[in-house]
């Protein structure tokens, strides 16, 4: 079962924020408490305060939220994934670039139905709510980095301060070795704050602002900004700050198609550098990077 809720006259604060449930591998359970939760969950992310910024209705943050529960543990008690997918409008165009589209593994909670979601940022109460709310900052931080060098870096130290909160909760996924290959939301935020980092952030706003946003204008100097802008994240990747580069991957999962369709429309020598750099800071997507020089030249 997947339920979608589709935004109606519920006015959003910061995000507007799509939230999607799927329970199906959980069987002979009440369903409608999926679909309290869903709703539970949708109010508490497009309703919540999140900064003390003003947004218009229209420049609210497109975000998807996708969760897949793969288990009733009790009564209350579930686990599965959550999916996070942020998008990013680029400028002069109806094109949106996507920012996120991870999967965290280690999601854990408890959801009582008709108990209100509430957040407080001095403390974790509900790891449901914590988990919710570190990935509101997250999406925060990686929407204002996208339109500022750094811009969202006060958004990451509060989701720092969530992921310190929980560091006794006895669910998974807040700590350093959490989770497989170290893939975990300590890990995600200790990077985006780690200044040996500073070079993945950097790409995010220099592939947005002077690539992406240049391409319907100047489309070979905005391929050219993109080719300087990926070179920020191959310094990043050969300096190999530690074993656990989890933004790196996050950011380039977002990416990989998106620059293929992109430089499949280069010229010759564009190609070969950019599936240079591809190939060495994101060997596993080797064979998709290949298929740029597969397609015709311009």
């Amino acid at each position: 079962m997947v339920l979608v809720l589709v935004p109606g006259t519920i006015f959003s604060q910061e995000l507007n924020c799509n939230v999607q449930i799927s329970a199906q591998k959980i069987q002979g359970s009440n369903r409608q408490v999926f679909e309290t939760m869903q709703r539970d969950i949708y109010e508490f992310m497009n309703n919540t305060v999140w900064t003390n910024h003003v947004y218009s209705y229209a420049e609210r943050i497109d975000c998807n939220i996708l969760i897949n529960l793969t288990d009733q543990l009790s009564a209350d008690e579930f686990r599965g994934t959550i999916q996070v997918q942020l998008r990013r409008p680029v400028y002069n165009t109806t094109y949106n670039t996507t920012l996120l589209n991870f999967i965290d593994n280690s999601f854990q909670f408890r959801y009582v139905e008709f108990q209100p979601l509430e957040f407080d940022p001095g403390s974790h109460r509900s790891n449901l709510v914590s988990v919710l709310a570190y990935y509101a900052y997250i999406i925060l931080g990686f929407d204002y980095d996208s339109f500022s060098p750094e811009g969202g870096t006060e958004f990451f130290q509060i989701a720092e301060k969530i992921v310190t909160n929980a560091q006794n909760a006895p669910e998974p996924g807040w700590k350093p070795y959490d989770g497989s290959r170290n893939r975990n939301r300590y890990w995600l935020v200790k990077n985006a704050l780690d200044k040996q980092y500073e070079g993945v952030r950097r790409f995010v706003y220099e592939y947005g602002i002077n690539g992406l946003d240049r391409m319907e204008s100047r489309i070979t100097e905005a391929r050219t900004s993109m080719v300087e802008s990926l070179r920020l994240i191959q310094d990043v990747y050969r300096r190999k700050p530690d074993p656990f580069m989890y933004i790196l991957q996050v950011v380039m999962e977002s990416k990989t198609d998106e620059l293929v369709n992109i430089f499949s429309e280069a010229f010759p020598e564009e190609k070969s550098r950019v599936i240079q750099i591809l190939t060495e800071i994101d060997p596993a997507n080797k064979s998709k990077y290949e298929k740029i020089t597969a397609s015709n030249t311009p």
